[in-house]
């Protein structure tokens, strides 16, 4: 496993549309690997491949209860609404407040090529839904609803 460098705000694939993975490969399965080590290192609990500057809709999700590797996510069902801090490794230093859904079922395909269906709620609906707006170019400013001043 490597840990890969993290492109930070400025950086265009940041703003991108991701491509769809069309084929779960070798190579996207050391990807999801390397993108896992990644985020353990940089201490964050969520990690999607444009940030390892690669256009692929892959998300890697731990908010400690064990990583969750989605290919071509896509939330199919999100009900309720929680307002709470999120911070970004792409944007180091900023943090705020963002509203997102309070429970979330994603599907996608996991490591292995497999269907996969995800329920979700509270941090770990959050953290999902942090990711997959990476791969549509949608950076965590963008629905900032008030900034906090850190430490």
């Amino acid at each position: 496993m490597a840990v890969l460098p993290i492109v930070t705000l400025g950086h265009p694939v940041l703003r991108s549309k991701a491509r769809p993975v069309v084929k779960v490969t070798k190579r996207v399965q050391k990807l999801i690997r390397d993108m896992a080590e990644t985020m353990y290192q940089a201490k964050g609990v969520g990690l999607a491949a444009p940030q390892v500057n690669v256009g692929e809709r892959i998300i890697v999700v731990d908010v400690g209860q064990g990583l969750v590797a989605l290919i071509n996510p896509e939330i199919i069902k999100a009900e309720g609404a929680i307002r709470d801090v999120e911070g970004c490794l792409s944007i180091p230093g900023r943090s705020g407040y963002v509203t997102r859904a309070a429970k979330v079922i994603a599907k996608g395909l996991d490591a292995e090529g497999r269907p996969i269906k995800v329920e979700a709620q509270g941090y770990f609906a959050r953290a999902i839904q942090h990711e997959i707006d990476h791969l549509d170019g949608i950076l965590f400013i963008d629905r900032l609803e008030e900034e906090v001043e850190r430490e």
